[in-house]
C-alpha cells in the first residue's frame, strides 16, 4: 500500500473483550485511505492474538509491540512508524462511527488554521459515574477554538481518542511525555501554549465507553491532584509570559481546596495578592476581598478555583457583567 493520508494509532493493554470491535470500527470507516497501527502495550491476555488475526485479513493493520510499558511509549512507537500526513488517535475500548475520519479530514482540509480537530462523543447509558456523565456533557458543548482555549484549565476540553491532527503538530510541540501526570492533558496544554488551534466537530462520532480499566479510573497519573499540578504549571507559564507585568493575581475561592490549588501556582512562581470570597467577613485576613467589592478591571487577574459547576457559571456571569473579559481579566480553572 502506498503512503496513506491518515495514520490511526491505537495502543492497547489487556483489551481482549473490546479490541476487535474497536479495530473493526476503524476498518469500516467511509474514508479508507489510512493505516491502522495497533500497538501492544505489555498485554498478558489474548489481545495480541486477536489483533494478529485481524491483521491477516486487512493489510492496513500494522501490528507493533512497545518495548517499554506505558501508553505514551506505545503511542510514540506508533508515531515513529506512521506514514500519514495526519495522525488520528483511537482507544481499544471505544468505537469510531463510520463517518468519523471522513468528517475530520474534510474539516482540516477546509479549515487550514486549525491544527487538531476532535469530535463530540456519545457515552452509553451504562455509565454509573455521574462525574463522567457531567464531563461528557460539558466537553460536548465546547466546539470552537476559542471555547476550547478558554476552558483548557477547567478540565481537559477534548476527548483524546477522538482527535485527528496534522503531523506538523508533533514536529512543533513534541509528542506525549511519560511522567507523573496525565500525558494527554499535558500534551493538549503544551500544544495550546505554543499557539496550536484545536476545534471540535459538533457531531458525536465516537462512542466513549466508561470502562472500569480506563486509565482515568486506575492510574494515579490521572488523579485530581495530578491534573491540578499539570494545569498549575501551564497556567503559571502562560501568566508569566502574558500577564505578569500588568496584573496582580487574585484567587476566587477561600476553601481548603482553592488554597491548596493556589499553593501549586505559588510553587510555579506566581505571587498571589488576594483571595476573593462570596461572604463578607473581617476574620479572613488583609488579603481577603468580598466579591461585591471587586475594583474595575485592570488591577487583578482573577483565577477561579471554585469547582462547583453551578457556582462556576455564576462567577463567570458576574465577572462578565462587571466588565471583566475572559482570558484577559480572568480564567476559570476548576
Amino acid at each position: 500500500m502506498s503512503n496513506p493520508l491518515i495514520s490511526v494509532i491505537l495502543p492497547y493493554y489487556n483489551a481482549e473483550t473490546t479490541i476487535k470491535a474497536a479495530i473493526v470500527s476503524i476498518l469500516q470507516q467511509s474514508f479508507s485511505y489510512f493505516e491502522l497501527l495497533v500497538v501492544n502495550n505489555a498485554s498478558t491476555d489474548n489481545s495480541p492474538v486477536i489483533v494478529e488475526q485481524l491483521a491477516k485479513q486487512d493489510e492496513r493493520i500494522k501490528c507493533l509491540t512497545a518495548p517499554i510499558k506505558g501508553v505514551s511509549h506505545a503511542f510514540n512507537l506508533g508515531l515513529t512508524k506512521s506514514k500519514g500526513q495526519f495522525i488520528a488517535r483511537m482507544d481499544a475500548d471505544d468505537i469510531s462511527l463510520p463517518l468519523r475520519l471522513q468528517e475530520q479530514i474534510e474539516y482540516l482540509k477546509t479549515n487550514h488554521e486549525v491544527d487538531i480537530v476532535a469530535t463530540q462523543v456519545d457515552m452509553p447509558n451504562t455509565s454509573q459515574n455521574q462525574g463522567f456523565q457531567e464531563f461528557v456533557e460539558w466537553s460536548n458543548k465546547l466546539i470552537t477554538c476559542r471555547e476550547i482555549y478558554l476552558s483548557r484549565f477547567i478540565e481537559q476540553p477534548v476527548v483524546n481518542p477522538s482527535i485527528l491532527c496534522r503531523r506538523k503538530v508533533f514536529l512543533k510541540c513534541g509528542s506525549y511525555l511519560h511522567g507523573n501526570f496525565p500525558e494527554d492533558y499535558d500534551w493538549f496544554l503544551r500544544v495550546m501554549e505554543k499557539g496550536g488551534q484545536i476545534a471540535k466537530i459538533p457531531k458525536k462520532l465516537l462512542v466513549w465507553n466508561d470502562s472500569s480499566t480506563r486509565l482515568s479510573r486506575t492510574d494515579e497519573r490521572y488523579s485530581v491532584e495530578a491534573f491540578y499540578r499539570t494545569k498549575a504549571f501551564y497556567l503559571a507559564q502562560w501568566f508569566k509570559k502574558d500577564k505578569a507585568t500588568k496584573l496582580q493575581v487574585a484567587i476566587w475561592g477561600m476553601g481548603k481546596k482553592s488554597k491548596k490549588r493556589a499553593r501549586l501556582l505559588e510553587k510555579n512562581g506566581i505571587d498571589i495578592s488576594m483571595f476573593i470570597d462570596m461572604f463578607p467577613t473581617t476574620a479572613k485576613g488583609i488579603n481577603y476581598l468580598y466579591y461585591k467589592d471587586l475594583p474595575p478591571q485592570g488591577k487583578y487577574f482573577i483565577i477561579s478555583y471554585v469547582g462547583n459547576r453551578g457556582a462556576r457559571d455564576e462567577i463567570k456571569s458576574f465577572l462578565l457583567k462587571r466588565g471583566y473579559l475572559e482570558g484577559i481579566d480572568f480564567l476559570l480553572a476548576a
